[in-house]
């Protein structure tokens, strides 16, 4: 997947598209993706942040990283944090994701969320916090779709609380 990874990063790149994990990620591992070596560097890197003993950068929670593709096509990244800070309450949610400028628009996001919230239920989260800007329309859809309700807005942020599990109805 390493070609189609940085494919995707160069993607961004191009697009200006410098936010999240992206921006903290470039300076550190960016020259270096493209190789064997630096890439399962970067990748051991990502895995270490899912153990709660594992190396992340100071302040970041234990969080677990998901990659969409299709085929050998790198799509997109998901991110379910395993725990929220005060910050991540306020602002950052328990789950951001990221779908390459080229795979847009055309329902992964909807899907990467959907597919994850199982993993957060494995994790002991009944919901989970999903945010976004007040003006992406396509991320609030996204996060609709997959049955988020919609809480408050904090300083031009959706917050939604999405369940992780369906509810069961009552039969009678």
């Amino acid at each position: 997947m390493r070609a189609s990874f940085v494919a995707a990063q160069e993607e961004d790149i191009a697009a200006g598209d410098l936010t999240g994990a992206l921006d903290r990620e470039l300076p550190v591992y960016g020259a270096d993706w493209h190789t064997p070596e630096g890439f399962a560097r970067y990748v051991n890197d990502v895995r270490e942040e899912a153990l709660e003993e594992g190396r992340r950068p100071a302040g970041f929670v234990p969080a677990t990283w998901y990659w969409f593709v299709a085929g050998d096509t790198y799509l997109g990244r998901i991110q379910l944090r395993h725990r929220l800070t005060s910050q991540l309450l306020a602002y950052g949610g328990h789950i951001g994701y990221r779908v390459r400028p080229s795979a847009r628009r055309q329902g992964h996001a909807t899907a990467m969320l959907r597919a994850v919230l199982p993993h957060a239920h494995r994790l002991g989260l009944d919901r989970v916090l999903v945010t976004c800007d007040h003006d992406n329309t396509g991320s609030r859809k996204v996060i609709e779709a997959n049955g988020g309700v919609l809480e408050d807005e904090r300083d031009g942020k959706l917050r939604y609380w999405v369940a992780t599990q369906p509810r069961i109805r009552d039969a009678s």
